[in-house]
């Protein structure tokens, strides 16, 4: 008779834990790797400590926050140095992809998504920390005050200033999948086209494409402005994608597009639509290979 696994074991508990502290720590860095180590130096801590510890939930999440929190000054001291626009590691979280724990609500996917990860970056350490406790896994702030060793005043406070500062620049993203789809499947017909004209009118006026290709994949190194500008840099990057299969994915929870040649992934983008016009308003595309090499080649 096989015996049945230990459920209450301090690895059952920690495992319990896993793809929750990874999303959490992932929101914190916005690179996957970086947060999958924060989460392994987490395990290290709870294996030394599991046996005194009354609230694993509560302690995990105090430790790799606090984990996150030092390391992201250290990232950030590396960003500043990079070639190009700095974009977030993009993950993939449809079946077989990555679990980043619970994605049900609107605002458990933004919070995953490319662009408000982009937007998290404009926070201080701390601000960062109370708007992903508070808004992505729905912590009240009395608990996210006890978990940042914080004053309730001092939650709020940082909290609002979180809010006015991401805000401003997601006030008119799309967050509905199944309209975000049918958007960006449109953008790629007309991208594919080459009727500049057709495809500047699914843009906003104030349209801007950014390219991540950390100085070793082609990228454009600044922001691409306005709508003429990114209709024909979006036509051009299609010319060039004759020898690609380009897919609609899930990525970070919502959707993305995934280039493919014969084998690799050479790009993953994410547009973000305004909500009352559907115009396209960002283009975030990722072209680092160090950033999409855990995506997986295509089926044969």
């Amino acid at each position: 008779m096989t015996r049945p696994p230990e459920v209450d074991t301090p690895t059952a508990r920690f495992e319990a834990n896993r793809a929750r502290l990874t999303g959490l720590a992932y929101r914190m860095l916005g690179e996957l790797h970086e947060a999958q180590d924060v989460v392994q130096d987490a395990w290290l801590r709870w294996s030394r400590h599991d046996q005194e510890v009354l609230d694993p939930e509560a302690w995990l999440t105090r430790v790799v926050v606090n984990l996150c929190r030092t390391r992201l000054t250290t990232l950030r001291d590396g960003r500043t140095d990079y070639v190009g626009p700095w974009l977030p590691e993009p993950v993939p979280t449809g079946p077989g992809g990555v679990d980043l724990g619970p994605v049900e609500t609107a605002m458990e996917r933004e919070t995953l998504s490319l662009g408000m990860l982009r937007l998290l970056e404009l926070l201080s350490p701390a601000e960062r920390a109370v708007f992903v406790l508070h808004e992505a896994f729905g912590h009240p702030h009395a608990v996210v005050a006890e978990l940042l060793d914080l004053t309730e005043p001092a939650v709020r406070q940082h909290l609002h200033r979180a809010r006015g500062r991401v805000g401003t620049g997601r006030r008119r993203f799309e967050a509905d999948p199944e309209r975000a789809a049918r958007l960006t499947a449109r953008f790629l017909q007309a991208a594919g086209g080459q009727d500049i004209d057709a495809l500047e009118r699914l843009l906003a006026d104030d349209a801007v494409a950014l390219s991540d290709g950390g100085g070793v994949a082609s990228a454009a190194r600044r922001p691409v402005e306005g709508r003429t500008r990114v209709a024909r840099f979006s036509a051009g990057l299609a010319r060039g994608a004759t020898a690609v299969t380009v897919g609609v994915e899930e990525v970070n929870g919502g959707v993305g597009v995934v280039v493919r040649d014969a084998e690799r992934v050479v790009v993953v983008m994410a547009a973000e639509f305004d909500a009352d016009t559907g115009d396209l308003v960002r283009l975030l595309s990722v072209l680092n290979p160090a950033k999409i090499q855990r995506w997986a080649p295509p089926t044969p």
